[in-house]
């Protein structure tokens, strides 16, 4: 798979797994995969890429004892989310184009 889709469509995984609630690494981790396994420096490397576009926010907390990173979504990267759906309609039709079976009329 090319490269920069691939990345566009693990920062939009990333953002939908903490659209509607703050999470953490472990847990965007344990919620993507039924969908996509993602190591931990890759998982990373996406948030530190989001935070850094604004389309996320981080906070420290405590919980049992040690210091918790959550990310939280912002308007910028709900936003992103609703550009890669669009986005995704050509990318589904670029496949059916490709994938399609050809039709001989005789």
């Amino acid at each position: 798979m090319d490269i920069q889709l691939k990345r566009g469509m693990l920062d939009a995984c990333v953002l939908a797994a903490i659209k509607n609630e703050d999470s953490y690494g472990y847990k965007i981790i344990k919620d993507l995969k039924p969908y996509v396994v993602l190591s931990e420096s890759t998982l990373y490397t996406i948030l530190k890429r989001l935070e850094a576009a604004r389309m996320l926010t981080v906070r420290t907390a405590e919980h049992d004892g040690r210091l918790r990173k959550y990310y939280h979504i912002t308007e910028a990267g709900l936003r992103r989310i609703e550009e890669f759906k669009e986005e995704f309609k050509e990318v589904i039709s670029i496949y059916q184009f490709v994938t399609k079976e050809d039709v001989h009329h005789e």
